[in-house]
């Protein structure tokens, strides 16, 4: 799944530690996030969703690998 936390968050002007203070959770989270080394639960993809103004299917992007069998 691709995003796009971190160009919402540059757009913002907002740093990494200002976006995981604000949805109570690590820096490191947000830099695994954004490097998509970690899937979001659906709770923190709202709350990042809500931050930005956005949908969450704005920010969060299907790719067709993750369609594929065994990628649940």
């Amino acid at each position: 799944m691709q995003n796009k936390v971190k160009q919402e968050r540059v757009r913002l002007n907002m740093q990494q530690q200002d976006l995981a203070e604000k949805i109570g959770v690590s820096r490191q989270t947000i830099h695994s996030i954004e490097n998509n080394r970690y899937t979001p639960s659906t709770l923190l993809a709202l709350k990042i969703a809500f931050i930005f103004g956005k949908s969450v299917d704005e920010l969060f992007v299907l790719e067709p690998a993750d369609w594929e069998e065994g990628s649940r």
